[in-house]
């Protein structure tokens, strides 16, 4: 069995092992190495440690390789018999990071 860990960022949970690249929200740092605290979850492949809710200690290293932006979703709104119509758009950018150590 393989050591992962399960981390946090932007509000959303990734399952990571090292060498596993991830797609996640932008974390406003250029491209180079970054932490992750928020470490729900740890395994070493033998000993499981839980955090409440957070492990004090542990940290998962990456390294930002790019940030993307997705395409385009369209926010359109509407209400029938009043003429009311808008058109928005918005493109989230991600980021490309790489796990290197846990």
């Amino acid at each position: 069995m393989k050591s992962f860990a399960i981390i946090e960022t932007g509000g959303k949970q990734y399952i990571v092992s090292k060498g596993d690249t991830i797609l996640c929200e932008r974390l406003g740092a250029v491209e180079g190495p970054v932490s992750f605290e928020k470490v729900l979850l740890k395994s070493d492949g033998k000993e499981i440690s839980v955090g409440d809710p957070y492990i004090s200690g542990a940290v998962v290293s990456g390294t930002i390789l790019s940030e993307k932006r997705d395409k385009k979703k369209i926010v359109f709104r509407f209400h029938s018999k009043t003429r009311y119509r808008k058109l928005k758009g918005h493109r989230q950018t991600h980021a490309t990071v790489t796990i290197t150590e846990i």
